[in-house]
């Protein structure tokens, strides 16, 4: 009778999209996550939006934020609906280069905190090198100036530096986290993913760093929650993001493969715990050719006004261009 009821909650979802269809206590069991698909997902956006981070501001527009491109270091963008279109923005929030080349700045993620005022989590690019580390930029606006710390946040040098940092505030505990990748596929020739995928020894872990009200004091040292397994993920895991459920499961998204490789996704896995263990979902979430996509992957979760959980992400979407997309899941 509870599976039948579970199905019915589960079409019913599908069929009206009114409302996240809440999950019993996991108990063991495995979580399978889906995309709810109204006819195929199209680009939100026609410009090249890569690794994109979404948060809602206080006007009630969403913002996204995204790798460097169009002309600009950072890129934002806003929608009335995150379902709907999105406006590329001639704007800059991160107007100083700091400690970074200036060039090769990535994966954006913006989280406002306590106070009120707006954290950056970017990953920039160290001068005279090809790795990159993570550095913070603060502002009181959602759309900036944002103004960097003179030197990075994290930066591991010796394993190859870091990208892809995230901000998450547990409901649950109210507590702050980031979680990020050790760039270890950086180490080699300066080529766009590294070469070691048949090194058993060349590590690109994600990391989870609980921090402060302020969003960047180090509360204890790094945690590492997964690594990447070579004959599933290839040379790499990255583009983490952490969201809980309202049963109070933890759940990481993740992105596997090189990003230039047509087997790029979306992944995830999931726990009881935010430190871990994390249990890896038998399939990717995303992937081509799924709902006509092609490479999709650096996706950040949210909730929207109406309790939908949804993603946003990127994808080949022709001419070298990676277009921004967004999909409720449930």
């Amino acid at each position: 009778m509870v599976a039948v009821l579970s199905a019915l909650l589960g079409f019913l979802y599908l069929s009206a999209c009114a409302s996240s269809n809440p999950l019993l206590p996991r108990g063991g069991r495995s979580l399978n996550l889906n995309v709810v698909d109204n006819g195929g997902l199209g680009w939100r956006m026609p410009f090249d939006f890569p690794d994109p981070s979404v948060i809602r501001g206080r006007d009630g527009r969403w913002y996204a934020f995204a790798t460097e491109g169009n002309g600009r270091p950072i890129q934002v963008a806003y929608a009335d609906d995150c379902f709907g279109q999105w406006h590329l923005l001639d704007h800059n929030p991160l107007e100083h280069s700091s400690w970074t080349s200036g060039r090769n700045t990535w994966a954006p993620d913006v989280r406002e905190l306590n106070d009120g005022s707006y954290i950056m989590y970017f990953t920039g690019e160290v001068p005279n090198s090809h790795r990159h580390c993570i550095g913070i930029a603060r502002s009181w606006d959602i759309l900036g100036p944002y103004r960097p710390d003179p030197s990075p946040w994290i930066c591991p040098w010796d394993q190859g530096g870091a990208i892809d940092a995230s901000g998450f505030v547990d409901p649950g505990s109210g507590d702050r986290y980031v979680v990020y990748k050790v760039d270890g596929n950086s180490r080699g020739a300066p080529t766009p993913c590294g070469t070691g995928v048949d090194d058993p020894n060349m590590r690109t872990p994600i990391m989870l760093q609980r921090v402060g009200s302020d969003g960047s004091t180090k509360l204890g040292g790094p945690i590492e929650i997964l690594n990447r397994v070579p004959h599933l993920d290839g040379a790499l895991v990255e583009a983490p993001n952490l969201s809980r459920r309202r049963d109070g499961t933890y759940v990481l998204f993740y992105s596997s493969h090189c990003f230039q490789d047509p087997r790029y996704d979306v992944k995830y896995a999931y726990s009881d715990r935010i430190e871990g263990p994390y249990t890896r979902a038998g399939g990717p979430l995303l992937r081509a050719p799924y709902y006509g996509l092609r490479a999709p992957g650096g996706a950040t979760s949210s909730v929207d006004e109406h309790g939908h959980e949804f993603l946003v992400f990127h994808g080949d979407c022709g001419d070298s261009r990676r277009c921004l997309y967004s999909a409720q899941y449930y």
